[in-house]
């Protein structure tokens, strides 16, 4: 299928990892076709290997494992894979599945970040980014964290909570785009690799200090308050991005509550959603930081919030985690 598109060149096809390892020390390539289940080592275990190896190269996950709601297919993600897409049974190796398949790889292709076993030869349509200076630092403490992410956002994510300092504690609250099967292995992703408590968000539950509430597929997580207490409202109104959750009505909701004392948060992922809201929290003081373009999947997102003039700070997901933390040192 891939050797039919013009597009691309195939650099070679390989059975184990430990075969694409060694290839990778003497090619270049853009984009990775991963299994899971290989002789040998698996592809989830090789895979941090093969992005290093492969000096940052897009991996699309092609796997049977990697059916909707499939824990393999979380796991893949958070450990850097920049998008998965399920194998056909036998018989259906083409149509609709080989479209699919091209169109991923361009676009994974053409994305910002462009080292790294096919070469693409599709144009190439990258901006200059925007790279502006470290942030200044804002004084006060932070009383929430919104995190908006799509493409991309499960590794980045992982990487922010490995660095978020311990004795932070202010609630976190994050809109991930994935279907809502998913979301039960996000949270329990998400718990065992920040060591911090982490659930997908009900409708009506107390905003809770040192909780990582999670947005469920399905819907929007916003918040509202009553009395001294906040509590979390789940929305399906339908949004401008068109994106459900979207990143949007939870930045709006949490500057309505918080103003200038939270911070939103807007890593990798495809799109715009997340800008009109995180205008909406610089309107009310909060702090914008957005991923740098350099660590970014997909620069889409944290790009469109960056060229809007609305980031505080570009970084990498650690030095934004780091920059939060210090906040509350500083305060």
């Amino acid at each position: 299928m891939v050797s039919q598109n013009p597009a691309f060149e195939i650099v070679d096809a390989v059975s184990s990892a430990r075969e694409a390892l060694a290839l990778l020390e003497r090619e270049t390539v853009d984009v990775i076709l991963l299994d899971i289940e290989m002789p040998g080592r698996t592809g989830i275990s090789a895979l941090p290997d093969l992005i290093d190896k492969s000096r940052g190269a897009r991996v699309l996950i092609v796997s049977a494992l990697a059916e909707d709601g499939a824990a393999a297919t979380v796991e893949a993600l958070t450990l850097g894979a920049a998008d998965t897409l399920a194998k056909p049974g036998r018989g259906t190796f083409s149509g609709k599945f080989s479209e699919i398949l091209c169109e991923r790889l361009i676009r994974l292709g053409q994305s910002d970040m462009g080292q790294g076993m096919i070469r693409n030869r599709a144009p190439d349509h990258r901006e200059v980014p925007i790279t502006p200076a470290a942030p200044h630092i804002k004084r006060g403490a932070v009383a929430c964290v919104a995190i908006g992410a799509s493409t991309g956002g499960l590794h980045a994510i992982a990487e922010f909570f490995k660095h978020l300092p311990a004795d932070f504690t202010a609630p976190i609250l994050i809109t991930q785009h994935l279907p809502a099967v998913f979301m039960p292995f996000f949270a329990r992703q998400i718990e065992t690799g920040s060591g911090r408590r982490a659930m997908v968000a009900r409708d009506g539950m107390a905003l809770e200090p040192g909780l990582i509430h999670i947005a469920p597929g399905d819907a929007h997580l916003c918040l509202h308050r009553s009395g001294d207490r906040v509590f979390v409202r789940l929305s399906r109104v339908k949004a401008v991005s068109g994106c459900l959750p979207s990143v949007d009505p939870m930045f709006v909701s949490v500057a309505d509550i918080f103003g200038d004392r939270a911070v939103g948060v807007v890593l990798s992922g495809m799109g715009r959603d997340g800008t009109i809201g995180a205008a909406d929290m610089a309107a009310k003081g909060a702090e914008l930081l957005a991923q740098d373009v350099e660590t970014s999947v997909v620069w889409g997102m944290p790009g469109s919030i960056a060229k809007a003039g609305l980031a505080t700070g570009v970084m990498t997901p650690g030095a934004i985690a780091r920059h939060i933390g210090q906040r509350a040192v500083r305060a």
